[in-house]
């Protein structure tokens, strides 16, 4: 989907984070942006970004686990902007637990935004996404988890098992509604991003719906270390809207992560040659 200028973008989860750097990047393509958020000031506070920036957008309070909430936004931004032909789906939580001590409210918690709030998100949007007969695109929030699975260590200072089992989910869905939709020209690209500057543990302890849980404390801050090595949310919208032009699944913001995934893939290639020596050996 080349061009971009004059179309619409729907971000959902845009108030903040990953979704903020993504609704000041298609703005910057020339798009008209929605802004969708469960927090209504911080939509407004992007779409005030991007109008200060000579932009056209809305600010929509939007309740991802709530189909209506979806279908109300999808209705609004279409009689606010016009034809939608870009859904960025950016909700999502992150729970630091090992897998061991997880309940059940955990594990409904991360499934419930991880990975339905894309499926509802889809659903909701693809309508529109159909309705105007041209080229849209999809653009749905993973992470880089989505395509390893690092245990807590030196290297990865959490216990992200619900999570990385969530994104992962994320991955495929993404890959398989690719195959469906590339027959009428609606592209689908997964977002894998490293790390990136966010507020995501604060907007996830305070969101938690009391069905799984309540609010929670929020998080300590990351270390000076760790926080110095996040890039800043603003480039991550560029990434996104140069794979959205291009049409790539999977998008990346770290390219220097590539050996950590060979390594994974390594492993699994490993595991096919044992089970072939196995076989001969039998």
């Amino acid at each position: 989907m080349q061009d971009l200028q004059g179309k619409t973008a729907v971000v959902i989860g845009g108030g903040s984070g990953i979704g903020r750097g993504i609704s000041l990047g298609f703005a910057e393509a020339g798009m008209s942006v929605v802004v969708a958020d469960i927090e209504s000031d911080s939509a407004e506070r992007v779409a005030g970004e991007v109008r200060a920036r000579g932009g056209k957008s809305a600010a929509i309070r939007a309740d991802a686990t709530d189909p209506s909430s979806l279908e109300a936004l999808a209705e609004q931004a279409t009689r606010e902007l016009g034809a939608i032909h870009v859904l960025s789906n950016n909700v999502g939580v992150v729970i630091d637990k090992p897998l061991t001590r997880c309940t059940e409210e955990d594990w409904g918690w991360g499934i419930e935004f991880n990975l339905l709030s894309i499926v509802r998100g889809v659903r909701a949007l693809l309508p529109h996404l159909r309705a105007h007969g041209g080229e849209a695109h999809i653009v749905s929030t993973a992470s880089l988890a989505g395509v390893l699975a690092l245990p807590s260590g030196p290297m990865m200072p959490a216990h992200l098992g619900i999570y990385t089992a969530t994104k992962h989910a994320v991955v495929a869905f993404s890959e398989m509604l690719r195959g469906e939709l590339e027959p009428e020209r609606i592209g689908v690209s997964v977002l894998c991003p490293g790390l990136v500057r966010s507020n995501l543990g604060a907007t996830s302890a305070r969101n938690r719906p009391a069905r799984f849980g309540g609010a929670m404390t929020e998080p300590t801050p990351p270390a000076p270390e760790i926080a110095a090595m996040m890039m800043p949310e603003e480039r991550v919208g560029p990434v996104v809207v140069d794979a959205v032009r291009a049409n790539r699944l999977h998008v990346f913001t770290h390219p220097e992560a590539r050996p950590m995934v060979e390594a994974r893939q390594q492993r699994m290639l490993d595991d096919f040659a044992f089970a072939a020596k196995a076989r001969e050996s039998r």
